[in-house]
């Protein structure tokens, strides 16, 4: 399934992964004051890469969207960038919209990102929930998982070889097979990476509820004849980190100016506070069995928020207690 091992898989600790600022909002601050993000140059991604992997991130992601509010970076573009200035951390989408594009040509980039990563490379995909993002590239949203079950198999005879009648047209095959993780919360999501996946990224999921939607998961993939350990385990976390009890506030903000919903929406889905007690918050999901932890900064600086909660994470045993941690975002 591999081109490398990936940290956290079959190890004795869980991985925690980085999302990249993938728009205006999540800058990084230069020494020079000046802000980037992965919309910037490619030296400056390439330094925000290095920089990330520098603070010991077992995993470095981009999102995807073709259309947003916000200016925001292509996603295998940014991974190029990334596989190129880094030798260590897992490379994915988290994650990419597979029915708003042509699956062969999706398959052609990611067995290039393979080749580029020397097989570190994850393609996690998703639906998405935006509907005026399907109206303005022109696919039906109302279609959109019958599209992704259409673009996964699609994605499959991309890499299996020539279709009948073709015989001298094929793709030059990945180093390592891609492994293909699905994000989502929903049954329906959970169930494609159960029949479907190589693991599993779902958002907008308290400890409690990640729990017993692993279980379902893993009693899902056995129904599918398939070993129930099949599918990696994994979640996004939206983070703050602060040493005030406003972080919660400003965390919530920042998420409601990225994707134009209330406040509200955030405050179960938000891990805020000082470094250590965000840390004891994640390492309620890893109790929960999740072994890859995937965090999407919520503000500005989005490096320095993740380099202190990767030291505290590193610190923080799965049976830390969460006392003293803000109380929001996880129940």
């Amino acid at each position: 399934m591999w081109g490398v091992t990936p940290v956290g898989s079959g190890a004795s600790r869980p991985s925690l992964g980085f999302i990249l600022p993938a728009t205006t909002q999540g800058e990084l601050t230069a020494e020079d004051g000046s802000t980037w993000s992965t919309t910037g140059t490619a030296a400056e991604v390439a330094e925000l890469c290095r920089r990330a992997e520098a603070t010991g991130a077992d995993s470095l992601w981009v999102v995807d969207h073709l259309y947003w509010p916000h200016p925001i970076a292509e996603a295998f573009t940014t991974l190029s960038v990334a596989a190129a200035t880094t030798t260590r951390p897992l490379l994915g989408t988290c994650v990419l919209q597979l029915p708003l594009r042509p699956s062969s040509v999706v398959a052609k980039q990611a067995t290039a990102l393979q080749h580029l990563s020397d097989g570190r490379f994850v393609l996690g995909m998703g639906v998405g929930i935006h509907e005026h993002e399907y109206v303005r590239a022109g696919v039906d949203y109302g279609r959109r998982g019958q599209l992704m079950d259409e673009g996964v198999a699609g994605l499959r005879r991309a890499w299996a070889g020539p279709d009948e009648g073709g015989a001298d047209y094929v793709q030059e095959p990945a180093s390592a097979p891609v492994p293909l993780w699905f994000g989502g919360a929903s049954p329906a999501a959970r169930r494609r990476a159960a029949a479907l996946g190589d693991g599993w990224v779902p958002l907008f999921l308290a400890p409690d509820e990640y729990g017993t939607a692993l279980a379902a998961l893993r009693r899902e993939t056995a129904e599918a004849g398939r070993d129930p350990e099949a599918v990696q385990a994994g979640v996004v976390v939206f983070a703050c980190v602060g040493d005030d009890d406003q972080a919660p506030v400003r965390g919530a903000q920042w998420l409601s100016e990225l994707y134009g919903l209330p406040t509200k929406a955030f405050h179960r889905h938000l891990v805020a506070g000082p470094a250590d007690a965000c840390a004891a918050q994640l390492h309620r999901f890893t109790q929960a069995g999740a072994r890859h932890v995937i965090v999407m900064v919520a503000g500005p600086g989005a490096l320095a928020h993740f380099t202190a909660l990767r030291a505290a994470f590193s610190a923080t045993t799965s049976t830390t207690s969460t006392t003293g941690a803000v109380p929001v975002g996880v129940t």
